[in-house]
């Protein structure tokens, strides 16, 4: 569990380091991943420690929205004043990008029949 940990927080404070050096319009954490993700490529493989880590933080990821709960709790009268706008641009955003979705999938299938045919 210790590995894992450590090779965690150590792609994360590469992902932080490499966004602070070089003011990549990224945020730290994605970055970090995105070098978590090169490790694992190039192993082509997840080390079992690492996944065993992963596996056990994930399974406690509910605890990871309480502070977001806490958040609309206290910005409840903004909420109740704002509320309907957000939930029409989030539900107008989702059928937006659900369509988009079914689009590319299906020029994407399209795509890899043609290839198939020549």
């Amino acid at each position: 569990m210790l590995f894992g940990m450590v090779s965690l927080l150590a792609c994360w404070l590469a992902g932080q380091t490499l966004v602070s050096l070089t003011d990549l319009p990224l945020p730290g954490n994605v970055a970090g991943m995105l070098i978590l993700l090169v490790i694992c490529l190039a192993q082509r493989e997840v080390a079992p420690r690492l996944s065993e880590t992963s596996s056990q933080l994930l399974s406690q990821m509910g605890l990871l929205f309480v502070p977001a709960g806490v958040g609309l709790i206290e910005h409840g009268p903004l909420l109740a004043r704002e509320g309907v706008a957000m939930f029409a641009v989030l539900a107008i955003s989702v059928v937006i990008t659900m369509a988009v979705t079914a689009v590319t999938l299906k020029w994407l299938l399209g795509f890899g029949k043609q290839e198939g045919a020549q």
